[in-house]
């Protein structure tokens, strides 16, 4: 217990060199906005890493317990940089070639696997690899004018990027997955919501506090069990009908175990609102 204990550190200060990172007051909500709107928050090879990096060590956040991802000025992302990854690309040898692709699935594998619940707040432009990072996180509110696409296609590539075959089908159904991996044509923010890829549509200057205001419910609730949940939803993708539910058996009889479902049942006894500590 004590080695987990040291692992364990504070988040709040966090200093992002290739996208901005804000906390609220007692840094259970961060916010992760990409910033390059001029090109419309297009990832890099850097910033790519960052987020793969990030994702993988907020696990063993202390404070932060849920993250808003957005972008800046009125676009959310429009993939990889054409001059600053695709250019590139279309000199390496395959080693590099696959030591990127790996390196890009690391951020998908990263944001699935930390136990905060990722909510993505989109607007305008959300393509290729935006619209993967959209569709790994595990909300999704969106604007009436976001246009989601993933253009791989378009670019003479297979629409297997990122674990786009995987995760699309099991969001919006294979044949619509189909359509929009093949074609890569943009689905319209109420094709999106109809589909069940966004989770709701609200007006672009609603956005910011929808998707904090979610989070925040997140963060103020039984965050613990909220992680156990997306654990649960990764592990039963590969799993028959017995291995779920006897996974899930356990998993509900560890946050059994918690302080918080004791809190819970004392809180409805008293009539009063439960106050969660994530143990």
């Amino acid at each position: 217990m004590s080695e987990m204990k040291a692992k364990l550190r504070p988040f709040k200060d966090y200093q992002a060199r290739h996208f901005k990172w804000a906390t609220d007051d007692d840094a259970r909500v961060a916010t992760i906005t990409l910033n390059r709107p001029d090109k419309r928050n297009p990832l890099t090879f850097q910033s790519y890493e960052e987020l793969r990096d990030l994702f993988r060590h907020i696990a063993y956040a202390s404070d932060v317990r849920a993250i808003v991802l957005t972008g800046d000025g009125g676009n959310f992302c429009s993939g990889g940089d054409v001059f600053e990854i695709i250019e590139p690309l279309t000199r390496m040898a395959m080693p590099d070639l696959i030591a990127f692709t790996r390196m890009t699935g690391d951020v998908v594998k990263a944001m699935r696997k930390c136990p905060q619940q990722i909510v993505a707040a989109i607007d305008g432009i959300c393509a290729g690899a935006g619209a993967m990072l959209a569709l790994a996180s595990d909300l999704r509110l969106a604007t009436p004018q976001a246009k989601t696409a993933f253009l791989f296609t378009r670019v003479g590539l297979a629409g297997a990027d990122m674990g786009a075959c995987g995760l699309l089908p099991r969001v919006i159904g294979q044949g619509r997955a189909a359509e929009l991996l093949y074609t890569g044509r943009a689905m319209s923010a109420e094709e999106g919501f109809a589909w069940g890829f966004h989770n709701r549509l609200v007006p672009t200057a609603e956005l910011p506090t929808a998707a904090y205001e979610l989070a925040r419910s997140l963060a103020d609730g039984p965050w613990f069990a909220h992680g156990m949940t997306k654990t649960m939803f990764n592990q039963e993708w590969a799993m028959g009908i017995d291995e779920m539910v006897e996974s899930e058996a356990q998993a509900q009889a560890i946050c059994m175990a918690t302080g918080d479902f004791r809190r819970a049942f004392e809180a409805f006894a008293a009539k009063k609102k439960p106050v969660f500590e994530g143990n």
